[in-house]
């Protein structure tokens, strides 16, 4: 399974649109990219392997492996990236503002129920997080 993260850049924060097959599963916000820098920063651009993981905070979610530079990149809730975010990425339901959306754990249940069902069948799951594609 191959999800494909498409990302809008915005000096307050970075938006994004998460899609499977073509349909849209969810909307995305991160914290703005500047280089990479950890706890401040969204990830590089890049095809990452994703897997389940549990943590008491955030309960079930999923962990972005070998994202170079940085550890324990998620995807967890959040509705505002620059103060519940440290450079991981948040599914919302629709974006409210840069940086910022509505019912993120909503989305990421429904986001879990796709990834883990494929997961529990030992698919490989990636996600290829990319700028949004302008067409001309």
């Amino acid at each position: 399974m191959v999800l494909v993260l498409n990302r809008t850049y915005f000096s307050e924060g970075t938006q994004g649109t998460l899609e499977w097959n073509g349909t849209i599963v969810c909307y995305t916000i991160e914290l703005p990219w500047l280089n990479n820098q950890q706890r401040v920063s969204c990830i590089p651009e890049g095809e990452y392997v994703l897997q389940k993981r549990f943590s008491p905070k955030f309960k079930w979610h999923l962990h972005l492996r070998n994202v170079p530079g940085r550890d324990l990149i998620l995807i967890h809730p959040a509705n505002d990236a620059a103060t519940e975010l440290l450079g991981c990425i948040a599914p919302v339901t629709s974006h409210t503002g840069i940086g910022n959306g509505s019912y993120s754990r909503k989305a990421l249940e429904k986001l879990k129920a796709l990834v883990y069902t494929a997961l529990d069948r030992k698919e490989e799951v990636k996600i290829i997080v990319q700028s949004k594609k302008i067409a001309l």
